[in-house]
């Protein structure tokens, strides 16, 4: 009973104490739970074989992570002795190929959640098998799988219909016809990523709000051809939406977050990175209707000024929620909003790259009311001495943690 709560490494060691502790340290019941990254540039096929020897139908949880040793034949092993498997972390595994989802679909019709980020091997094939074999399946994560189209999606969800968590970033060749699919068959959908999905339109993505009502993690930055039509759309059906990344999507503007803070006053965490159409007006309305805001990166959204930042130091969020604000390369910026940040005591965290107008002393002003902020700027270019002897001195731009 002891040794169960015990770590991977602290079980080997006891296992080396006596003949006794062994028998009791090695036992299958202790290998429950094992995550292996730490020993990643180590770990080979035949570890894993032996693992699920041991372990057998015991094990419910194992993290390969980064294990670029171990391919399909050791998967196969290990799906046939480890058939009570719910969590599979493959991340990173690069040699694994549909095989090992052959496998998985074969002998593991208990997996719940599968990452699979990073292994390009990764076809249509491997998510059709899933569907016939994962019908428990609630995440996963084909991150980088650049060979899955909108065949592979259509099969995964016909039968994986109880998908929460779905991970396509970088899947470049999806298009709105994947999201269809996804909106008609995974109503429990909670949360989504399709960060650099370049070919997504508004067409997919409303069909995503529309069949997707329990949506509350949504990842679209990158996708540039979206527009206000997504804001509107989130904020009629998605109403428990606490996550929205929507870095670089420059044609929203702050008549869809208008809508969007008016309707989702869950959210949580904001990326608007490069969104540069908007103004103070969108962070009038979140500093409103945003209670829960405790992450918000604006940077690169150059018409934000004083006055927004004003409202949002005086909202709801701002005493006790705020505790990330980015402003990166925000001209219009001075020392006023960090004073407007005053009253922010959450406030664990300000990025204050490149914004000119702010100052050395505005920074320690801030930090006299909040001692434990973390500020990240860059300073203006100190103005050169006049030159000497036909020769100037050059300057460099300098940047300071405090």
């Amino acid at each position: 009973r002891i040794f169960s709560f015990l770590d991977v490494v602290t079980l080997c060691r006891c296992a080396q104490v006596s003949r006794a502790w062994n028998v009791l340290a090695l036992d299958g019941s202790n290998w429950q739970r094992i995550d292996l990254f730490d020993f990643q540039r180590d770990i080979e096929g035949r570890v894993v074989e032996n693992i699920s020897k041991r372990c057998g139908g015991f094990l419910r949880k194992l993290s390969l992570r980064g294990c670029q040793g171990v391919g399909d034949n050791a998967l196969r092993t290990f799906a046939q002795n480890c058939r009570n498997i719910e969590v599979l972390n493959l991340n990173g595994c690069t040699k694994i190929t549909d095989a090992t989802c052959t496998s998985l679909s074969k002998f593991c019709s208990k997996l719940r959640h599968l990452d699979l980020a990073s292994c390009t091997s990764i076809t249509n094939l491997s998510l059709k098998a899933l569907s016939e074999g994962c019908p428990q399946l609630e995440q996963l994560n084909i991150s980088w799988c650049d060979q899955v189209t909108k065949d592979g999606i259509q099969a995964l969800v016909r039968g994986c219909g109880g998908l929460k968590a779905l991970f396509l970033k970088g899947c470049t060749q999806l298009e709105d016809e994947a999201l269809k699919y996804i909106g008609a068959h995974c109503p429990d959908l909670v949360t989504l990523n399709l960060q650099t999905c370049l070919q997504i339109t508004d067409d997919g993505l409303i069909t995503i709000c529309r069949g997707c009502h329990k949506l509350q993690s949504l990842c679209a930055s990158g996708c540039s051809n979206i527009t206000d039509a997504i804001l509107n759309a989130l904020g009629q059906n998605c109403p428990r939406l606490r996550i929205l990344e929507v870095a670089r999507c420059s044609q929203l503007t702050d008549v869809g977050f208008t809508t969007l803070a008016r309707n989702c006053h869950e959210l949580e965490k904001m990326d608007l990175e490069e969104c540069v159409q908007i103004t103070d007006s969108t962070l009038i309305q979140l500093s409103i209707h945003c209670p829960r805001l405790q992450v918000l990166s604006l940077s690169h959204c150059e018409l934000i000024t004083d006055d927004g930042i004003r409202h949002l130091g005086n909202g709801a969020c701002a005493h006790d929620r705020l505790e990330v604000i980015e402003l990166d390369n925000c001209p219009l910026i001075t020392d006023a909003s960090l004073e407007h940040l005053k009253s922010c005591h959450s406030l664990e965290r300000i990025e204050l790259y490149d914004c000119q107008q702010i100052t050395r002393a505005g920074i320690k002003r801030l930090r006299t009311h909040l001692p434990n902020i973390k500020v990240h700027a860059y300073f203006a270019p100190v103005t050169p001495p006049p030159s000497v002897g036909g020769s100037r001195q050059r300057f460099c731009r300098c940047c300071i943690i405090l």
